[in-house]
């Protein structure tokens, strides 16, 4: 193997000296090019100019090689042979620059920050070439493998009573086309009062069979004791929520609900009607709840028929919330906290703007609900007391099978 001699105090000397970095860089690559070299020479059974019994080719020149690290780009020659061909281990074929830059550039991604902004980060960190688009998405397919095993992991490790189920949009290109791509998120609280990211999907549209196939993968993964779902009326959903989980019964989301009701009313009688809606989910009981609504129902009859129409026709579905426990009420009756999740998604791909597929847009999405999912996995208080799931537990255990009152 070649031997390589140089005087370690002469380098120190030049260390303290240097004051602009240009010696590390150039330090990292003569690391490189001797490890380099030293290998080759191993390869071949012999050194460069070296003539041995054991030789099995010759150089036949060299081939340039760039390498990003944090002290910096530095030039490497990559030694050719006259037959076979050889690649140094201490780099990765396509790779252009270290895996600490890999790290940073993927966390940026990953933290919405846009690829021109990555670019600029990059260059700071020393790397001058930059990095382009297309650099910055095939170093993030690192992250699929990661991503995958998240949205396939078994979901049979506990009961989850209460399930919400909420879509956003984003662009992506198919077929040569920018079209609009549905995005939907299911989270669970579990029986132990805990919450989870359940599973992620992109897809064509609402439609009733893409969420079938979304709610059944759920199913297949372990996913049960589901006793609500809690969602808006997207298109198709409540008709896959009966296929998929019979037994269990559907929460229209109450402030979707109010925007859909207020866009019914003159905009100077929007603020009355609101209030007199809420009044309906701020009764002590069930009975009261029940009263309430149609008591407001009533008194829409003269001046917003098509307020009392809403309200009747949606009484069950917006009240399901009065079957379960009151102080899981506020916690049940709206996707306020899935919205919160999907506003964080929408930030972070704004800055996006058209993903190229829909795998790009599914990683970074699945990234962002990793996210919340680890930061409730260690946060030491409970989305809803274990006390109070405790009154869930024999409702979990055997599905429920009784009928539930519905007003009239």
């Amino acid at each position: 193997m070649t031997q390589i001699d140089f005087d370690l105090s002469t380098v120190l000397d030049a260390l303290q000296s240097d004051e602009s970095g240009d010696l590390v860089r150039q330090m990292v690559g003569f690391l490189y090019q001797a490890l380099i070299d030293a290998e080759a020479s191993e390869v071949i059974q012999a050194g460069r100019h070296e003539r041995t019994l054991a030789r099995t080719t010759q150089r036949n020149g060299t081939r340039p090689r760039v390498l990003s690290t944090k002290g910096g780009d530095v030039d490497l020659k990559i030694p050719k042979l006259r037959k076979g061909s050889f690649f140094p281990s201490v780099l990765e074929r396509r790779r252009r620059i270290d895996q600490a830059l890999y790290a940073v550039v993927m966390e940026a991604y990953v933290h919405g920050v846009s690829t021109r902004k990555v670019d600029d980060l990059v260059q700071a960190l020393g790397v001058d070439a930059g990095i382009s688009k297309s650099e910055v998405s095939r170093i993030c397919e690192q992250l699929d493998e990661e991503m995958d095993a998240f949205r396939e992991r078994p979901l049979s490790h506990l009961a989850f009573p209460y399930l919400l189920c909420d879509a956003t949009y984003v662009k992506a290109r198919v077929g040569g086309r920018v079209v609009s791509r549905a995005v939907v998120v299911a989270t669970g609280v579990s029986i132990e009062g805990t919450r989870e990211v359940l599973g992620v999907a992109v897809g064509d549209s609402e439609d009733a069979a893409f969420w079938t196939q979304f709610l059944q993968s759920l199913r297949q993964r372990g996913l049960q004791g589901v006793q609500l779902v809690i969602s808006d009326s997207h298109l198709g959903l409540t008709s896959a929520i009966a296929k998929v989980f019979p037994g269990a019964s559907w929460q229209r989301c109450r402030v979707h609900f109010m925007r859909n009701v207020l866009v019914k009313v003159p905009k100077h009688h929007q603020q009355m009607v609101a209030a007199m809606i809420r009044t309906i989910f701020a009764q002590p009981d069930a009975e009261h709840v029940e009263r309430q609504l149609k008591e407001v129902a009533a008194t829409t009859h003269s001046k917003f028929l098509r307020v009392e129409a809403m309200l009747l026709d949606a009484a069950e579905d917006i009240t399901a919330f009065r079957h379960f426990p009151v102080a899981h009420w506020q916690k049940i009756w709206s996707t306020n906290s899935l919205e919160r999740l999907n506003a964080e998604i929408k930030r972070r791909t704004h800055v996006v703007g058209i993903f190229p597929n829909d795998a790009a847009g599914l990683r970074l999405i699945t990234a962002v609900c990793v996210e919340d999912h680890d930061e409730w996995t260690v946060s030491e208080r409970r989305y809803l007391s274990k006390e109070s799931m405790d009154l869930l537990k024999n409702e979990v255990l055997e599905p429920a099978t009784k009928a539930i009152g519905k007003i009239k």
